[in-house]
C-alpha cells in the first residue's frame, strides 16, 4: 500500500506540474512521494539479499527513464532515480567505514556532488534520505525532515516542499497503521515499471499536445 501511495501521488504531482501548473494542490499531494520512496530505499538497503543486484535494478529503472523523463519534462536532469541509486551506493559504502571523519567527508563529497550535477532534488534529497536510513521512526526523524525543510525553504524558496513533512509524520507516529500499509504487497513488475512507464506516456501526451 504505501508503494501505492508513493506512485500515486508521484503522477499526481508530475500531471499537476505539466498540465495545471497554476493549480498548486496537484503538487502539495505530490510532496507525498518522494518521503515514501526515501523511506523505501532505506528499507530495500536493510533488507535486501543482494546489494549490488538493488543497485543494479535501480541503475536499470533510472537509465530506462532518463530520455522519457527529459521529454515530458523538458530538462537536463538526472531524474529522480538516479539520486536514489547514489544514495544507495553510498548507504553501502559506508556501512563498511567506521563513524569518524572519513565517513563525514565522503558524505560531504557526495553532498557537493549531488549539488554540482543535476541529480533531481539535489543535495536536499541526498539528506533526506540519509536522514531515513540513520534515524529511527519517532519525533527525531519528524524534527530531522522539518529542519531539512525549513533549510530548503530559506536556501530555494521550497514553500510546497513543507508539506512532505506528511508522510514522515504517518511514518513517525502511525507505526501500527503503517506496519498494516506495508503489509500490503503489490506485483514487483509493476513497482519497477511504474517510474519510466508513466513518464514514457506523459511525454507522449505532451509532444501529442503540444504537435
Amino acid at each position: 500500500m504505501m508503494q501505492l501511495l508513493a506512485m500515486l501521488t508521484m503522477l499526481i504531482d508530475h500531471v499537476g506540474l505539466l498540465f495545471f501548473p497554476d493549480q498548486p494542490l496537484w503538487r502539495i499531494i505530490g510532496r507525498i512521494a518522494f518521503p515514501l520512496y526515501a523511506y523505501a530505499l532505506a528499507l530495500g538497503h536493510r533488507h535486501t539479499s543482494s546489494h549490488g543486484k538493488y543497485v543494479l535494478r535501480l541503475l536499470g529503472i533510472a537509465a530506462l527513464s532518463q530520455m522519457p523523463y527529459q521529454l515530458a519534462f523538458d530538462t537536463n536532469e538526472l531524474n529522480v532515480v538516479f539520486s536514489l541509486c547514489a544514495a544507495a551506493i553510498l548507504l553501502r559504502v559506508l556501512d563498511g567505514l567506521s563513524p569518524g571523519w572519513i565517513s563525514y567527508a565522503l558524505i560531504a563529497l557526495i553532498y557537493a556532488m549531488f549539488e554540482v550535477f543535476p541529480f533531481e532534488y539535489g543535495a536536499y534529497g541526498l539528506l533526506l534520505m540519509l536522514i531515513f536510513n540513520y534515524m529511527k521512526p519517532g519525533p527525531m526523524l519528524v524534527g530531522m525532515h522539518l529542519l531539512l525543510n525549513l533549510a530548503a525553504l530559506f536556501a530555494y524558496g521550497w514553500v510546497i516542499q513543507l508539506f512532505s513533512i506528511i508522510p514522515t509524520m504517518i511514518i513517525a507516529y502511525g507505526p501500527n497503521l503503517w506496519r498494516r500499509l506495508e503489509s500490503w504487497r503489490m506485483p514487483r513488475w509493476l513497482w519497477r515499471t511504474f517510474y519510466p512507464a508513466h513518464l514514457a506516456v506523459l511525454a507522449v501526451i505532451v509532444h501529442l499536445i503540444g504537435e
